[in-house]
């Protein structure tokens, strides 16, 4: 089942420098919300925060209805989707054993039937596919690799940090669209960190723009384009905007 995000008056920071201040995001269960903005946002800060690769200072993470303070860190990440920018696959295991990370970590029976429809899912047949190793594969098929592996165990949320950001530009539109087309169909919450707004606004309902830690303006790509609510979001669409046309006329 899809599982809703919450962030509460999220707050942290990294020695003097602030990441996040007073943050809320909510993501409905089933729904995608992007995180925009430039490096240094918050964004990628405040993603972790919900598998607890980073503790915030104050505020609470809830998944679900849990707040994430009270859950084992591991037994939480298990049960989350995450996908990296470079995917993190394990370079010295095949592409069969990485996909089925989880599902072992689980003690699944099914661990490798799971990986097999997870690596059928994204469009990478198992026989052909599941006896590579990583550095036998393209960076398109890598990342499909690193998506197969967050859907295995057939999480309710997943976490992507720029999963596209170092794909050329044909590679990145099959496999924006894939991800699109596949979390739509499994009905996976997800959160997106993304540094393109025409990205953002092909794959989420919601797009939170931040700065400096805190939250722009939320809202529909629509929303952002034909009302921006600060000066901020107004330079970004404008600097977006023939990317955005097409996904707002």
């Amino acid at each position: 089942m899809p599982t809703p995000l919450s962030a509460r008056n999220v707050s942290h920071r990294f020695g003097n420098v602030i990441a996040l201040e007073n943050v809320s995001v909510e993501v409905a269960a089933g729904q995608a919300t992007a995180l925009v903005g430039e490096s240094g946002s918050g964004k990628t800060t405040l993603l972790r925060c919900f598998n607890r690769l980073i503790e915030p200072e104050e505020g609470d993470i809830l998944v679900g209805d849990k707040n994430v303070r009270t859950e084992s860190a591991v037994l939480l990440r298990r049960g989350i989707g995450y996908v990296q920018q470079l995917g993190g696959l394990l370079p010295h295991w095949r592409v069969l054993r990485n996909v089925a990370l989880v599902p072992v970590l689980q003690e699944r029976s099914d661990a490798e039937d799971a990986a097999r429809e997870a690596l059928e899912l994204v469009g990478l047949p198992a026989a052909q596919f599941g006896p590579r190793f990583p550095h036998e594969l393209s960076g398109g098929q890598r990342q499909r690799v690193a998506l197969a592996r967050s859907i295995a165990a057939r999480p309710g949320v997943i976490l992507l940090d720029e999963p596209f950001g170092a794909l050329d530009a044909i590679s990145r539109s099959e496999l924006q669209q894939s991800f699109d087309d596949l979390r739509r169909r499994l009905s996976v919450t997800t959160l997106l960190v993304t540094h393109d707004l025409a990205e953002a606004g092909r794959l989420a309902e919601q797009v939170v723009v931040m700065r400096k830690g805190r939250i722009e303006q939320r809202g529909s790509m629509r929303d952002l384009v034909h009302a921006p609510a600060t000066d901020y979001v107004a330079h970004l669409i404008e600097r977006a905007r023939a990317g955005l046309e097409a996904l707002v006329s």
